[in-house]
């Protein structure tokens, strides 16, 4: 039988080791889990992540040196028994020993007096060890220095809310498919079946759960009712103004939720590029279980000469790869995987996009970029210099009740009660 915290352990140390996110690493560790202890391994991986960076320095207080590199999977279960010391209140006696445990499971029984030690260490000296640490904003605000930084500098007025929103985990929210179901049908419907729901506030087709649940035990899963998606992307099918007959481009399209969206909201023909081969079979899954076709193309959407047959599209949405800074609840290992440095070649990539996109749109036609960013440098700043290289592209003011309005579109901030982080800027092509 294999030890659970270990298997969280093997999915962490791929995150610590920059060679993938938890959404790659943490399917092969429930895998191989017994069913009884998948939702313990879920909650080690998300909590260690959510809490790396103040559970990072109490770690190096009470480690004398560094781990080696071929050890970061001690290092991680380390982090998680401190985790479950410090958030989730197991007993210290039982989080040390089956930390222990999980150590003499991997084969290095070298560990097993290191990580009895530190976790003991900690049980003795938390508090205070706490008081100490509470003058490093990172442990204070609990993220990475660079992020408290851009933030601050970004957002003078709200850098602090920002930082406290991304903490708690994100509610669980449904875009409806108005195709088969209104939206007031299918909050009766998950009345009826247990699941009390609300509408979202700006999104027509949202809901949003007051209580998290297993999406393949809602009512209408496999007939397609609904999809998971948070309230700030469904926007974007509403600022396309889509209209019957229109040949759409979804650039950067993967996992698929906003080609369905866009085929869900009016009669469209879709076009879904997406560079990662890995990602088109999750694509096609919710195209057919919304009983929905698009024309999905695996390609390069900055390169479209190795891809576009020529046709322009009326409409193209390019939500392009970004820090995902506006999405940190729901993804938290972006407090490990993210550095400074990737903000800048993510900007190359982005204005890359935008330039060699253009020229795909008809005259009249509108290109809706977002990012679920919420640094300025990959957002309104981006599209101004855009706007500045190409001079016939004309923005066009967002007329809405949500977010914040820039000079260049708009900016949701991520909300506890509500939305994640999510920019808008929509352009024009005059006829």
């Amino acid at each position: 039988m294999a030890n659970p915290r270990l298997l969280a352990a093997q999915a962490l140390t791929s995150v610590l080791e920059h060679n993938g996110s938890l959404a790659s690493s943490l399917p092969k560790a429930l895998e191989a889990a017994e069913h009884g202890d998948r939702a313990l391994i879920q909650q080690l991986c998300y909590g260690t992540c959510r809490h790396f960076p103040q559970l990072e320095l109490i770690a190096e207080q009470l480690l004398h040196k560094p781990m080696k590199a071929e050890d970061q999977d001690i290092y991680a279960l380390i982090l998680m028994g401190l985790y479950q010391i410090k958030e989730m209140r197991t007993p210290d006696h039982a989080a040390v020993d089956a930390t222990v445990q999980a150590a003499k499971a991997s084969g290095k029984r070298w560990a097993d007096k290191l990580i009895n030690g530190v976790l003991r260490s900690y049980i003795r000296g938390g508090q205070d060890l706490a008081e100490v640490l509470n003058e490093h904003d990172a442990y204070r605000y609990n993220h990475p220095q660079w992020i408290i930084s851009k933030l601050s500098n970004h957002w003078p007025d709200h850098w602090q809310d920002i930082l406290a929103a991304n903490d708690p985990q994100g509610a669980l929210t449904l875009r409806v498919n108005t195709r088969k179901i209104s939206r007031d049908d299918y909050l009766e419907a998950l009345a009826e079946a247990g699941h009390p729901a609300h509408p979202c506030q700006y999104s027509h087709v949202g809901v949003q759960l007051e209580k998290a649940s297993d999406v393949i035990q809602l009512p209408g899963f496999e007939e397609g009712w609904f999809s998971v998606q948070d309230e700030a992307p469904q926007l974007c099918a509403q600022l396309l103004e889509l209209e019957a007959g229109h040949r759409v481009l979804d650039a950067c399209a993967a996992p698929g939720g906003k080609t369905c969206h866009l085929l869900e909201a009016e009669d469209v023909t879709v076009v879904a590029v997406e560079l990662e081969e890995r990602r088109i079979g999750r694509m096609k899954d919710n195209l057919f279980r919304m009983d929905l076709q698009a024309e999905i193309i695996c390609a390069d959407a900055s390169e479209p000469d190795q891809w576009w047959d020529g046709e322009a599209f009326d409409r193209i949405l390019l939500d392009a790869p970004c820090s995902a800074t506006g999405v940190i609840r729901r993804n938290p290992d972006i407090k490990i995987l993210r550095t400074n440095e990737d903000i800048l070649e993510l900007a190359k990539l982005q204005l890359k996009l935008l330039n060699n996109l253009w020229p795909l749109l008809k005259p009249g036609g509108y290109l809706l970029y977002a990012t679920c960013s919420v640094l300025r440098q990959e957002n309104d700043r981006l599209v101004s210099r855009f706007l500045k290289q190409q001079v016939q592209a004309e923005h066009c003011v967002i007329d809405a009740d949500w977010g914040i309005e820039l000079d260049i579109g708009r900016q949701l901030l991520p909300n506890p009660a509500s939305h994640d982080g999510f920019y808008y800027a929509k352009l024009h092509k005059p006829l």
